[in-house]
């Protein structure tokens, strides 16, 4: 049985636009305290997988450049890299400046070249972008059937269309006579895939760092043995981003409404919660900020209401939307439920929405 570490996008470095200075400088940090989670796990299997944008950029603060250089020398199996499009293989990329072990191979040609490992029975193949941009890594390849476990370790995107990060189709990776396919890129957790006889995957970046990157981060442990692959998704500790909407209409109060949607262990996590529905005033979201302050690290506030709006109030009119609404008011007065009278209440919504081109109901 082969075990396995397969880590992709770090990102190293990254600007964390959109949060306070302090802040963004905090979450670097963060970054940088993951690799000591990765080398802890490194100590139970026989070889790390590195897929790709461990850094940001080709610029790199001196912290991550020894932070990286700790975390390698920490790291005594195996480690295998391969760079993607943001930390391209350059004359100027940080790698080319770390002191590095033997252990740690970095893939610098962008067609995939092969390094053995006969003490594991495995051959690990890899490649590298050399600028932003890549061709298909995987077109024409063909990894060799001599008896050892083929492994490959790629930045790219999986598509069977055009594009310019290394485009990966699944009928190259189904051609390929890999067993194991370790990708990044994506940076949402695939789980296990299966192209012909390869599995592959993608783990997700390990630290979400917007709110298009919400929800828990980590990185993959896999076990070969024969033709088999089993992976375990591991999440990182670090602040998670999360994109919530909170429905104030009916609702006590709207801090009550917040407090409803507020995720399980938030305390330390970034969140963007946005206000729907209906209420009687103009919601103050600095005060109902401050309300919310000590349940997250950040949080951003979205106000979409729209002031309560009594739903029969034409009905008396002598027009199409009067006789619309009387229809409706008299099965209002018959239903026979609380669940009815609300079906009809929002059916009369939508209707008033469509008679007088409305977005908001």
């Amino acid at each position: 049985m082969l075990r396995f570490l397969h880590a992709a996008d770090l990102h190293l470095d990254s600007p964390f636009a959109g949060i306070a200075a302090d802040q963004a400088a905090s979450r670097r940090r963060e970054q940088r305290q993951q690799l000591r989670e990765l080398a802890e796990l490194a100590k139970d299997v026989d070889l790390v997988f590195l897929a790709g944008d461990l850094l940001d950029s080709i610029r790199a603060y001196s912290e991550t450049r020894e932070a990286l250089e700790e975390f390698f020398r920490e790291v005594t199996v195996p480690v295998f890299i391969a760079p993607g499009n943001h930390d391209s293989y350059i004359s100027q990329s940080p790698y080319c400046r770390m002191e590095l072990p033997e252990t740690v191979h970095i893939f610098t040609h962008t067609r995939p070249e092969s390094i053995p490992l006969p003490e594991l029975g495995c051959t690990v193949w890899g490649a590298a972008f050399r600028s932003e941009r890549a061709e298909a890594p995987l077109r024409g390849f063909r990894a060799p059937e001599d008896g050892t476990l083929q492994l490959m370790v790629l930045h790219g995107e999986v598509t069977e269309g055009p594009s310019k990060y290394g485009p990966i189709s699944r009928g190259d990776i189904a051609a390929s006579g890999l067993l194991y396919l370790a990708l990044g890129h994506v940076h949402t957790c695939s789980g296990l895939q299966r192209s012909g006889g390869t599995w592959w995957a993608y783990p997700g970046c390990t630290l979400g760092r917007g709110f298009d990157e919400t929800g828990e981060k980590g990185v993959l442990l896999g076990t070969l043995e024969g033709e088999d692959c089993a992976l375990e998704f591991r999440p990182l500790t670090g602040r998670r981003y999360w994109d919530l909407a909170a429905e104030v209409t009916g609702a006590e109060s709207l801090e009550k409404a917040c407090l409803d949607v507020l995720p399980e262990g938030c305390a330390g996590d970034i969140l963007r919660l946005t206000l729907q529905g209906e209420w009687e005033v103009k919601p103050r979201l600095e005060e109902l900020r401050e309300s919310l302050a000590d349940r997250c690290w950040s949080l951003t506030l979205r106000d979409e209401t729209r002031l309560t709006r009594e739903v029969w109030q034409a009905a008396d009119e002598d027009t199409l939307r009067g006789a619309f609404l009387r229809i409706l008011k008299k099965q209002y007065a018959a239903a026979g439920n609380d669940e009815a009278r609300e079906r009809i209440t929002q059916a009369a919504r939508y209707g008033l929405a469509a008679l007088e081109y409305r977005e908001d109901m």
